[in-house]
């Protein structure tokens, strides 16, 4: 008597990325995803090519008026057509190996995992960090919208979150951060008040010793303990701006706690 293995039902993958003013960018994050199923793009309303370039591409690409980061994801992954999602920015690529490492646990059905992570390999000003606090800077991006999603209150620094085992898959997302150091250093900035009114609004406050002790901290633990000066020069100014980061946080809110002005007032219109 002979018995027969029914084939696993290969799942689909719905990609998701949130996008403003990405007309740089757009197409290679897109080419990367090319094995998905369907491509959804939710914009907020780019004054750029990014809807067009994502239309031509094959995109079905969403309006919507940004209200956070979390916010916007998880309204991208509620417009998917498919069980499986796997989430990206604009200024994320696929790597081959990962991709491999995805096709192969598609096509075992994803079996006993509800979301996958894998590392994320930045570029910073033309050479990749391999070390300190910028990697492998595992992020689960890959997930059973079913059993999970962009979940909690955090706009900022979001993260998804599964009810079930999360896997770990071989392979690197591509990260193109900053197109320049200004960029980099408005975006700390920006990233940093959201960071400290999050904080401050849950209750946390600032005190003296991480006035003063924090950001060293954030600077020595990336450069020596865990190696980032093996990057060279790039290393060191990544860690300085990371720890510029952790400045700024704590000093908004320090400030947020203690009454003061952490951003221009907003003026009524004439």
């Amino acid at each position: 008597m002979s018995s027969s293995t029914a084939p696993i039902e290969r799942p689909r993958i719905s990609a998701c990325i949130i996008t403003f003013n990405e007309a740089d960018r757009i197409a290679d994050c897109l080419a990367s995803l090319d094995f998905c199923d369907e491509w959804i793009v939710v914009d907020s309303f780019s004054s750029d090519d990014t809807v067009a370039i994502a239309q031509a591409a094959g995109a079905r690409v969403l309006q919507r008026a940004f209200t956070g980061f979390r916010n916007q994801k998880d309204f991208a992954v509620g417009q998917a057509s498919c069980d499986w999602v796997l989430c990206l920015d604009a200024d994320e690529r696929i790597s081959p190996a990962l991709r491999q490492a995805i096709l192969a646990a598609r096509d075992a059905g994803f079996a006993g995992h509800a979301g996958y992570r894998f590392a994320r390999l930045s570029e910073y000003f033309g050479k990749f960090l391999r070390h300190g606090n910028a990697y492998p800077d595992r992020v689960m991006r890959l997930f059973d919208r079913r059993r999970g999603g962009w979940r909690g209150a955090r706009e900022i620094h979001e993260a998804a979150s599964v009810d079930g085992a999360v896997g770990t898959l071989h392979g690197d997302l591509i990260h193109y951060p900053y197109r320049s150091l200004m960029q980099q250093l408005a975006k700390t900035q920006r990233y940093a008040q959201m960071m400290a009114e999050h904080e401050y609004a849950r209750g946390k406050r600032a005190t003296l010793a991480k006035l003063v002790l924090a950001p060293a901290w954030r600077f020595w633990r990336g450069l020596l303990l865990r190696g980032g000066w093996r990057d060279g020069w790039h290393g060191l100014v990544y860690a300085y701006v990371r720890a510029n980061y952790v400045r700024q946080k704590t000093i908004m809110l320090w400030m947020l706690h203690n009454g003061a002005a952490v951003s221009d007032p907003v003026k009524p219109p004439r």
